[in-house]
């Protein structure tokens, strides 16, 4: 037989194949109807196990076993998403508790940042509300997700991510811990000076204080003056207060310029960071579930069994549903060792059928499943 007779036989064996995907799809249609009639769960896992070893064993190697077993998982994964499907059109139960609102801040807004007057977060606070909004700053992360929890805040911003220092991972697990939810976001350009007192002589300088990812941010010219010692603060504000309380002509800052005019600082040197396209993601957090009409990305957290393609099958709904992905974390689960939390964002709207689908089949095929926010 030449290649061409082959494929020919290929052809007419695919053809049977679809046809018999098909008939076996309207089959569990009426499976799908029966659970729904009798408030049976989708995912019957003893059954799909008891299957796959079945078919598995039918086949004539080893080589052919594992691949048999590999197609009627994917099989009975489709069959779940066909039925999560007919789920959501019969019963109408997959309305989440979120809701729709055309705007999250009101007139008597008031909003908590991480720091001191001068920190980044605040540029982005006045970006994201105006310059006119009421707020106040504390001086932790956590400080500010209880001030929003216990009401005496209505938003909080917190920076999440940073272009070139990664992701800020207290905030990603804080979001796991308190029943905060994120309505939008703000992208800032960072922009770090080195900051004195007005008669600071740079070739005097012994200190110099920052956030440790400004440090890292900053390293190429930092490095290039090995004599200066580098002191991590909390927050970069944090640090040019110092240096301007301290009036000590040989420390230094690394914070933005706003910073610098706000404590009377001068710039001794501005743009250090070793990326000029430097950026940090910031969140708007409130306690309320609540998003707006146009959001257009969903953030979510959840786990999975630690075995093997379970995290395949939690993100083929996303395939299924035709949701991009548009990132993805893990962090490690406290006091279980080498077991993780799986963070995600993707593209849509709570309102969206689509979403709603995802959402529902990950609900019942991973561990904690949490809506983090829609913005």
């Amino acid at each position: 037989m030449d290649l061409l007779d082959l494929r020919k036989q290929l052809d007419e064996i695919d053809k049977q194949m679809v046809s018999l995907f098909e008939k076996r799809m309207d089959i569990c249609k009426e499976v799908a109807e029966y659970k729904i009639e009798n408030g049976k769960r989708i995912l019957d896992k003893e059954r799909e196990n008891q299957k796959i070893a079945t078919v598995s064993a039918m086949a004539h190697d080893d080589f052919n076993k594992t691949g048999i077993g590999e197609l009627f998982e994917q099989i009975m994964a489709i069959s779940r998403k066909l039925q999560y499907r007919m789920l959501e059109e019969k019963s109408g139960n997959g309305n989440l508790p979120f809701f729709e609102v055309d705007h999250i801040e009101s007139p008597r807004t008031r909003v908590v940042f991480q720091g001191a007057d001068g920190a980044y977060s605040q540029a982005a606070m006045q970006q994201f509300f105006g310059e006119n909004i009421e707020n106040f700053h504390v001086e932790t992360f956590r400080d500010a997700m209880a001030a929003i929890e216990e009401g005496r805040a209505d938003f909080a911003v917190l920076p999440i991510e940073n272009s070139t220092a990664g992701i800020v991972s207290e905030i990603y697990d804080l979001l796991v811990e308190y029943e905060n939810y994120i309505v939008g976001e703000q992208v800032l350009k960072i922009e770090h000076c080195l900051l004195g007192l007005p008669d600071c002589d740079p070739d005097k300088i012994e200190l110099v204080y920052s956030h440790p990812q400004s440090l890292m941010q900053s390293s190429r010219f930092l490095g290039a003056h090995p004599n200066w010692k580098q002191i991590s603060m909390q927050n970069n504000a944090f640090a040019a207060k110092k240096v301007a309380d301290d009036k000590d002509p040989v420390q230094a800052a690394v914070a933005s310029e706003y910073a610098g005019k706000l404590y009377g600082l001068k710039v001794l040197q501005k743009g250090i960071q070793n990326d000029s396209t430097n950026c940090t993601r910031f969140i708007i957090v409130t306690n309320q579930k609540i998003f707006k009409k146009d959001a257009g990305k969903v953030s979510i957290c959840f786990e999975v069994a630690h075995e093997s393609g379970s995290l395949y099958h939690a993100l083929s709904h996303f395939i299924y549903n035709h949701l991009n992905v548009c990132k993805i974390e893990s962090r490690p689960i406290e006091k279980r060792n080498w077991e993780y939390r799986f963070f995600l964002d993707f593209e849509g709207n709570l309102s969206d059928p689509a979403v709603k689908n995802a959402l529902r089949g990950l609900r019942e095929e991973t561990i904690n499943m949490k809506i983090l926010g829609n913005y």
